[in-house]
């Protein structure tokens, strides 16, 4: 203990008495970050954490090699509207991507600050490719921007517009577009006024936008708890008086409220339309994605009878009226399709892709009746991207893939010859030693299979330094994507290791709904069956074990470190979910209440405080060395779990490893990299002290 002279953490009398139970709260005062208290206690605890960091060489191999991995930077599928085709990449020392057009950059958000405080958060061309609606956001301000650009000339037409939410589409012309604002679908017109611009909707909803590739087709659809409501809009027909009824409920005269300004007259009902909306996917228990092919067919990805997911078809005059085409996979998950036809075929074909135990795989189709044609194959076990296709003759099918220690690529099926090829590399060439993947299972305490991803050198055998991520939350699977974390590690010589724990997505919605609310326990049961196999398989030992969670995943390795702390040597948890009592007071957190229950409620009280780690700290016990990183401006968790835990295990642990916090603001994604790994290698093993 003497090593780490912990700051001075009071203990205070606060408690919290809920139905009937006084819970016992000494750290709340932690929760305010702004106070003389908690400001001192991170100053010192930033200290402590310099400390630590100074005694770790930073010429150790696997340092050194995280700049190098990191500098792969990021390409996107492109997208063409018109004859022209925009993506984004971003190369190594870039804060955030650049929007290019045609090959020329077109947006680049890092000349407007060069402190990174500006990026990029949604970019909608035209069906033309003339303008694009580009929404701006800054760290210092409270909303993001929409701007209109002049794609040719750079120029901005319009904007700022405040206030509006990330969905867009644009019909044919681009005199106008559609956007949502305050829970309504709007119209505007390109230079005009915000406050003339048209409302669509009556009654406010979650609603989301997209068009057809080339703008003949709006689709309207509005996400509830039970499901989606998806409507076609058809913004060419000017002889449909239905602006200002609500979709949802066409018989009801709309709101007069406007969504911009409450309390101002409201936003004026355009008399010449559009189109009234026509009903694809509408009062079913049901989630859906629905799109317009280039066939002028309505598609439709629906878990209507099918909780993995099928895909059906109709026609756009009587949209709601599909069949389907691409029946349910039982063990997959379908996540998109392509439609590719063109003289050249012969037949049209459907390009479908699914995800199978978080894996992406590929299939051809027959466009007419379904039918799986043949398997595409994949450069590796990875993840593939949306398919994107350029206008008709539409032949060839773009999309993303990565995995482990390949950056995101471009890759381009061409259904003439049935190939697959690399048509876009990511910006920086990334070498790197054979590395194996091993696809196993575990048995977890209830006796599920519990699905685990082994990554390790070829060359090397025996017990070695290892890390074990999981998530295991909102029906979220862990799929393969590179990270300038996992390469320099393999590298090194340790082991890296993927645990599909339920509450995940990786057996579906099943599993998801196998391990949340009441039964959140067997996520934490999931992750301490693999920490066991890694060990009984000769992958490592418990010495050499760290364990690493990010957000969600922070709850999960605080749940397993407190109920079984002789299980690894290290943990790192990333803006962690910890104080389960009073998650809920966040801003953003009631909206994870469907996940985890309620302290409001008897009943699912008793759930949280089950496992709450916060809750689970218990004085005389030997902690893992942990490690909590939380980011200033971050949004994924507040802060203040990780300060209170922190504290909580400083002052109960009677181990000789630290329990650190690492709180700084702006180092970029290189340096948490660099920390991360160097507090996992120091403590598992990887690297020997300075």
């Amino acid at each position: 203990m003497q090593d780490y002279p912990y700051p001075d953490a009071p203990r205070s009398d606060a408690v919290e008495r809920l139905h009937g139970k006084t819970l016992t709260d000494p750290y709340r005062w932690l929760e305010d970050p702004h106070s003389a208290e908690s400001r001192g206690w991170l100053a010192a605890q930033e200290s402590l954490w310099r400390r630590h960091a100074g005694t770790i060489p930073h010429d150790s191999p696997v340092l050194t090699r995280i700049g190098q991995a990191a500098g792969a930077g990021l390409v996107t599928s492109p997208r063409w509207r018109g004859r022209h085709r925009f993506h984004l990449r971003r190369t190594a020392g870039q804060a955030h991507p650049v929007l290019f057009r045609d090959g020329h950059p077109l947006l680049d958000p890092n000349l407007l600050d060069p402190d990174g405080r500006v990026s990029l958060l949604a970019w909608h061309p035209d069906a033309e490719g003339r303008r694009v609606a580009c929404q701006f956001a800054r760290s210092t301000a409270a909303q993001p921007a929409l701007y209109i650009v002049d794609a040719d000339t750079g120029q901005v037409i319009d904007g700022p517009m405040l206030g509006c939410g990330p969905s867009l589409a644009w019909p044919p012309g681009g005199a106008c577009f559609f956007y949502t604002r305050a829970g309504h679908v709007l119209r505007h017109r390109i230079g005009a006024p915000a406050r003339d611009d048209v409302r669509i909707t009556g009654e406010p909803g979650d609603y989301r936008l997209a068009a057809s590739d080339d703008g003949r087709w709006v689709i309207l659809t509005n996400v509830t708890a039970s499901g989606d409501d998806v409507w076609l809009i058809d913004p060419l027909e000017p002889d449909t008086p239905s602006t200002g009824v609500d979709p949802l409920e066409p018989d009801t005269p709309s709101a007069r409220v406007d969504p911009l300004e409450p309390g101002t007259p409201s936003a004026r009902v355009d008399p010449l339309g559009p189109g009234a909306p026509r009903a694809v996917h509408v009062g079913l228990d049901a989630r859906a994605t629905v799109s317009v092919g280039p066939d002028g067919r309505v598609y439709v990805m629906t878990t209507m009878g099918a909780a993995r997911g099928r895909l059906c078809v109709a026609d756009a005059a009587t949209p709601g009226q599909w069949r389907e085409l691409v029946a349910e996979d039982p063990r997959a998950t379908l996540t998109g399709f392509a439609v590719l036809d063109g003289p050249a075929l012969g037949r049209p074909v459907l390009l479908v892709s699914h995800t199978r135990d978080a894996i992406s795989e590929l299939a051809l189709h027959d466009l007419l009746t379904g039918t799986r044609l043949r398997p595409v194959s994949l450069p590796g076990a990875g993840s593939t991207g949306p398919l994107v296709t350029r206008a008709r003759p539409a032949y060839e099918a773009f999309f993303t893939y990565t995995d482990h220690v390949t950056p995101p690529a471009i890759l381009r099926f061409d259904a003439r010859d049935r190939g697959v090829e690399t048509w876009m590399q990511a910006p920086g060439a990334v070498g790197h030693e054979p590395v194996t993947g091993h696809r196993v299972t575990c048995t977890s305490r209830d006796g599920t299979r519990i699905p685990l991803t082994i990554l390790a050198r070829r060359d090397l055998r025996g017990p070695r330094p290892a890390i074990l991520y999981g998530f295991g939350a909102f029906g979220i699977p862990l799929t393969p994507a590179y990270s300038s974390q996992v390469l320099p590690w393999l590298e090194a010589g340790g082991v890296f290791a993927l645990a599909g724990v339920r509450g995940g997505g990786e057996g579906g919605p099943g599993w998801h709904e196998a391990a949340r609310r009441g039964t959140k326990q067997r996520s934490f049961d999931d992750l301490i069956a693999a920490a066991q196999a890694m060990v009984e398989l000769g992958w490592t030992t418990p010495d050499r074990l760290g364990l690493c969670g990010e957000s969600h995943g922070g709850l999960l390795v605080g749940a397993v470190i407190t109920q079984r702390p002789e299980l690894c040597a290290a943990a790192v948890l990333v803006e962690p979910v910890l104080d389960m009592v009073r998650y809920e007071h966040s801003p953003w957190a009631a909206e994870w209440r469907e996940e985890y229950g309620s302290a409001d409620d008897p009943v699912e009280l008793s759930w949280l405080l089950s496992y709450s780690p916060y809750h689970h700290v218990e004085p005389g016990v030997a902690y893992p060395a942990t490690l909590f990183v939380v980011q200033r401006d971050g949004s994924r968790a507040d802060a203040m779990h990780a300060r209170k835990m922190c504290a909580a295990m400083q002052a109960a642990t009677t181990s000789r490893r630290p329990v650190l916090l690492r709180h700084e603001r702006g180092r970029g994604s290189d340096c948490l990299a660099r920390d991360l790994l160097s507090f996992m290698g120091a403590h598992t093993g990887l690297i020997s002290p300075a």
